[in-house]
């Protein structure tokens, strides 16, 4: 059995007439998500309406489904964990990680908006006001939601069939900084070029750090999807990462 043949029979039945599973769809998966999310993440820190980010993670997260047999969703890691002692490590990690993220803003940018927590933190709209009962409750809601979305729609996506699609052309090596660049180029979009006092402006520095901190999270989060030997690996580095940072707007701001 060739490699092309095998890589088809990642797809399922009815896109196997249509698509090659290769580098040419995994682009076209990255423009189809990619280019909407970054628009969609601009207009909503214009005008503080995120609704349709979050079906952008829905749909992150159904497209491998929408596309793979069982034998792709295997393939991209969606199987038992071989090592779980890998997730605890892979938790632990980023959520260091994501506290490391949260003192290098505050050492170079303070409380400015040149601080990428700082102004991640705007779009919560949590209220200067609010009680200590209220700030737990809506902390919660929100760790829980950011440790739900986001990881197992982008783990899914990115590390998952994005990556997949590469590999043959690639490597899982290559694969792997293609799928990083794409994550944070995408993260751009949620600090970089910001939306401060009726104006965008691009922080040439900042968004340098933030974009490295990303592509170099995202290889992370890779890491430990080969060290667990699944998928889970992934999404427990990342929501961790996401817990972390949260936890930081909350109550280290």
């Amino acid at each position: 059995m060739n490699s092309t043949f095998y890589m088809q029979s990642y797809l399922r039945g009815f896109w196997k007439n249509y698509i090659n599973f290769n580098w040419k769809f995994g682009l076209f998966l990255i423009l189809m998500i990619c280019v909407p999310r970054f628009i969609l993440v601009l207009q909503a820190n214009q005008n503080a309406d995120y609704r349709f980010i979050g079906a952008i993670m829905v749909l992150s997260f159904i497209i491998p489904f929408v596309f793979l047999s069982r034998l792709g969703l295997k393939a991209i890691g969606l199987n038992r964990p071989k090592n779980f002692s890998w997730l605890v490590a892979a938790f632990l990690v980023g959520s260091i990680y994501a506290y490391l993220l949260f003192l290098l803003g505050e050492t170079l940018y303070q409380a400015s908006y040149q601080n990428w927590y700082v102004y991640i933190g705007q779009s919560y709209n949590i209220p200067n006001s609010i009680t200590v009962e209220a700030k737990k409750q809506m902390f919660l809601i929100m760790a829980g939601t950011g440790m739900l979305f986001s990881p197992f729609g982008e783990e899914l996506y990115y590390r998952g069939i994005v990556h997949e699609s590469f590999v043959p052309r690639f490597g899982n090596r290559g694969a792997s900084i293609i799928d990083s660049l794409a994550f944070a180029l995408t993260h751009i979009a949620h600090f970089g070029l910001v939306y401060v006092q009726g104006d965008w402006h691009f922080l040439f520095v900042p968004a340098l750090i933030w974009f490295l901190s990303m592509y170099f999270v995202s290889r992370l989060f890779y890491f430990f999807k080969i060290k667990s030997g699944a998928i889970w690996g992934a999404i427990s580095c990342h929501a961790a990462f996401n817990l972390s940072m949260i936890y930081c707007i909350f109550y280290q701001l």
